[in-house]
């Protein structure tokens, strides 16, 4: 095994299930759970993300289990993948290791009128139009800018303030997670340098992991709940992944800082000093929930901004408006931050501060957080996958309830670091490779290319599959990439 690997115990518990027992490590308050198959197995093992499961297993107030899905690997902290519940009657903590440094990246899907046979001459134009017009890549700024007054609302409202200039519908918000913002959001709490870093970059993708992709439906599993979400087979649809920029990367590290000394003055004791933590009815601990959240609401405003970006080169290649184009909003999800929701933990409901860092929420057909169109279905989450492959859009099921807090997997992750994906990549042009499979992919730099290439992660449809078995969400479609904007 290579030096990094995780050499502790993972029972098997069932065909999608492993555990890592109580009495691993000591202090550890609950066990852990590691969504997972035998395919898997070596992946997960291949670095110290189980390690950090079972470290999260030492924060107070932590409910059933430290989970983790499919597409776990090492994180900050946490672990990527990474599902914690505390209860705040029972001294539970809320910790910024637990949502990371991207407060609320999270996707949003975009279907189109529009077919492959639309589009399939016209693709690398249209790629070339919207990496043109969409602002990509590290520091960039957009076309929209906001501070003084402008900013706090911002940071207060989410979404719900680009429908007042304009920028966002009725129905945009209502296919948005909270309606696109948080109502106790804190802009007081928000640094002013990172409201500094923050005020150019909202309708921007950023760069990393971030891209806007073109993608034609491929395959389509369940009829009912595609023809609900608005997806029909060789349809096309616009997938976008970005989070809170500077902005929430600042939030994050204001945190940390201001935390560091917490767990002392709480008599918290920790394995790992990234889990820094403070409970959550604390004065630390809501000062961070308010800024994480107005931070989050930064990020639903990002991602509403690139859409209606996305929608005006539309408009303008297509020549119609987008209203006619049938561009409405999926849906969109967070999969990293935390959230107070309402869990039954053994027979009992219960207020919990639930953390997701790179895990999607999931909830199930007839959820009261869900918008009416999606009741009967579940509420669809979005799986981006790599570059090379394919996405997928699912449905929250009743397990997820049951067995991970309402959460799934959040993207196929990573199986190279970056530095080691940059490595893989010399002498080749990943472009390219992707142009000879029919995909047409723009980025600022080589090395953005080189570090998101597809060998770089682990085959989503196998993540997914997990998820699937292990009756936390469904499989409703599996999208496959035509153009991609990466940063």
């Amino acid at each position: 095994m290579a030096k990094d690997s995780y050499t502790g115990p993972l029972e098997r518990v069932d065909d999608c299930l492993y555990r890592i027992p109580k009495g691993y490590k000591p202090g550890m308050r609950v066990e852990g759970r590691i969504f997972a198959d035998g395919r898997l197995l070596e992946q997960i093992r291949g670095d110290q993300a189980p390690e950090q499961v079972a470290n999260v297993a030492h924060l107070p107030g932590i409910q059933s289990a430290s989970l983790a899905m499919p597409d776990i690997h090492w994180g900050y902290g946490f672990c990527i993948g990474g599902v914690c519940a505390t209860d705040p009657e029972e001294g539970g903590v809320i910790s910024p290791g637990g949502v990371g440094y991207d407060i609320n990246c999270g996707v949003r899907l975009v279907r189109t009128n529009l077919a492959l046979a639309d589009v399939a001459e016209q693709i690398e134009q249209l790629t070339n139009r919207l990496f043109g017009r969409i602002p990509a890549g590290v520091g960039r700024g957009g076309p929209y800018e906001f501070a003084g007054k402008e900013m706090t609302r911002l940071l207060r409202d989410g979404s719900k303030f680009l429908k007042t200039k304009g920028l966002a519908t009725d129905s945009d918000l209502e296919h948005t997670e909270a309606g696109g913002g948080f109502d106790d959001a804190d802009p007081s709490a928000v640094s002013e340098k990172a409201i500094a870093r923050g005020k150019g970059q909202c309708g921007t993708l950023g760069s990393g992991n971030h891209f806007l992709e073109i993608q034609v439906v491929e395959e389509i599993c369940d009829q009912a709940a595609a023809r609900t979400i608005g997806l029909e087979l060789g349809g096309i649809a616009v997938m976008i992944h970005s989070g809170s920029r500077g902005l929430g990367y600042q939030v994050c590290d204001d945190a940390l800082r201001t935390l560091r000394n917490a767990p002392a003055r709480y008599g918290i004791r920790l394995p790992d000093r990234q889990l820094a933590c403070a409970p959550v009815e604390s004065p630390e601990g809501q000062r961070y929930l308010g800024a994480m959240r107005a931070a989050a609401n930064y990020a639903w405003a990002n991602r509403q901004l690139l859409m209606w970006q996305t929608r005006e080169v539309f408009e303008e290649f297509f020549g119609k408006n987008w209203e006619a184009l049938g561009m409405s909003l999926v849906y969109d999800v967070a999969h990293n931050i935390a959230k107070m929701e309402q869990h039954e933990v053994e027979g009992k409901v219960k207020r919990l501060c639930v953390h997701r860092k790179g895990a999607t929420r999931a909830f199930p057909a007839g959820h009261p957080e869900l918008p009416d169109r999606y009741r009967q279905i579940g509420q669809p989450v979005i799986i981006p996958g790599d570059m090379g492959r394919a996405s997928w859009v699912l449905a929250g099921q009743p397990g997820a309830m049951q067995r991970s807090f309402g959460s799934s997997c959040h993207g196929a992750g990573r199986v190279m670091s970056r530095t080691a994906a940059i490595k893989h990549a010399q002498g080749r042009r990943i472009d390219r490779e992707l142009a000879e499979q029919g995909i047409v992919a723009r980025c600022r730099s080589w090395k953005g290319l080189a570090e998101e290439q597809p060998d770089a992660y682990k085959d989503v449809s196998l993540v997914v599959d997990v998820v699937h078995r292990a009756g936390l969400a469904r499989r409703v479609a599996r999208l496959r990439p035509l153009g991609v904007v990466k940063g």
